[in-house]
């Protein structure tokens, strides 16, 4: 028997070590052992192999436009909203689609081969969703490319709106999308969420809301988001992003609606770096924290995954592309570190996201599409604390991204000095 790779001695996330045989982009086979022909065999003893990152929430649109036309000097959404009123009308297609690709590739060599991007349709030229449409087929090879109808100032709001998102999925765009607390009024609101779940239920569409990214504790979309997801029978296809208003609820009513979400099991998609960096902003002190309750969720059998939601743009000055940052701030803002938290952490960022995008070909499975990272790390705890060096990419079988291994080496007076970032420990588990 013969394969077209073969990965030797790599450390699964559960702590089993395997051989991983690649054939035709797709795995072959997983087993402790695999002696066999290869057109090439990779020794990554010891290191962790990993399915791939996974953004479920991200503004390709924006991306990579910081500066344009200005720095958002408040630091708050309302204005980074605002900057990007000012810089659409001076988008064109080849930026758009330049910058995408541009951050595409980065991602690539993050292992990051999923992303779930929300694009604004309130341009009337729409754009940016020709030009990521454009780009989602030129990625087709390496990255899974999801496009969300995103009518970023409001469905009710703007004049044309509802119109441009019906003209954005007939174009070929993937899901649905809101901004329930961006309209004019809470009844607007309720209404645009009831009106956008029939819009994706009539077209068998999956749904991702922007819902309640606000300090305000009674801004309660969710809450509609669940009763409709219920009444149209769209279970486990809708996802409310943000969810920032819950950090800031009253404490009973949250007691009653965790359960309502779980009951219609409605996802919920994080964004730890740009929540803990816009909300909270009009607070003196104590600051609150700016991030949904994530544990809590969790407890309840809540879906939960970690997305980036911004990189260099109108609302976000930092970003590499990287998903262990996403869940290293996350960890941190949610307090989850037990060793079973971390992993959930991990897992926020690769299996769980895939599963809210409904990735149905993802995984570290025999007959599943060859899509992996390998990092240097021995585990997924360690890989967050290191926010590990991806050492290998593959996408559909191919090795798109290679790295050394290259250790600092010190001189100490007096003695020998070495030093192993790592430190590797055994799993606590």
């Amino acid at each position: 028997m013969s394969f077209d790779t073969l990965l030797k001695g790599g450390v699964l996330p559960d702590g089993t070590t395997a051989d991983i045989a690649i054939r035709d982009g797709r795995i072959a086979a997983i087993s402790p052992a695999i002696e066999a022909e290869a057109g090439e065999i990779i020794d990554i003893t010891g290191d962790l192999v990993s399915p791939p990152f996974v953004d479920p929430h991200f503004h390709m649109d924006a991306t990579l436009s910081y500066g344009l036309p200005r720095i958002n000097a408040s630091g708050t959404l309302l204005e980074g909203i605002g900057l990007w009123g000012e810089l659409k009308p001076l988008l064109t297609h080849e930026a758009v689609k330049e910058r995408a690709l541009a951050y595409c590739d980065w991602a690539a060599s993050m292992g990051l081969l999923a992303i779930r991007t929300h694009v604004d349709v309130c341009d009337d030229r729409l754009l940016a969703v020709e030009a990521l449409l454009e780009v989602k087929k030129e990625i087709a090879h390496y990255i899974d490319l999801q496009l969300v109808a995103f009518p970023q100032d409001g469905l009710y709001r703007s004049s044309t709106a509802r119109e441009n998102t019906i003209r954005a999925l007939d174009l070929g765009v993937d899901v649905v999308g809101g901004i329930p607390h961006f309209e004019r009024t809470m009844a607007d609101g309720r209404a645009s969420v009831t009106e956008l779940c029939e819009i994706a239920a009539e077209r068998g569409l999956m749904v991702d809301m922007h819902c309640d990214e606000t300090d305000d504790p009674l801004s309660r979309h969710v809450e509609q988001l669940a009763y409709e997801t219920q009444r149209l029978g769209l279970q486990g296809r809708v996802a409310g992003s943000h969810l920032t208003s819950m950090h800031s609820m009253d404490n009973y009513y949250v007691s009653k609606l965790l359960p309502l979400i779980a009951e219609a099991e409605v996802a919920a998609i994080p964004n730890p770096l740009i929540n803990i960096t816009l909300q909270g902003r009009h607070d003196t002190y104590p600051k609150r924290r700016g991030m949904t309750r994530v544990p809590e969720m969790l407890k309840h059998g809540i879906r939960v995954g970690f997305g980036q939601d911004c990189v260099l743009d109108p609302w976000y000055s930092l970003g590499t592309a990287d998903m262990l940052d996403v869940a290293f701030m996350g960890l941190h803002v949610a307090q989850m570190t037990s060793p079973e938290d971390m992993r959930r952490c991990y897992e926020m960022v690769t299996t769980e996201s895939a599963a809210i995008m409904g990735l149905e070909d993802y995984g570290l499975e025999a007959g599943k599409r060859a899509d992996l990272v390998v990092l240097d790390a021995g585990n997924p705890i360690e890989a967050i604390r290191l926010r590990a060096t991806r050492l290998m990419v593959m996408a559909r079988g191919k090795v798109i991204a290679r790295r050394e291994r290259s250790p600092m080496r010190l001189d100490i007076p007096g003695r020998k000095a070495d030093i192993d970032r790592r430190f590797r420990i055994a799993d606590p588990s």
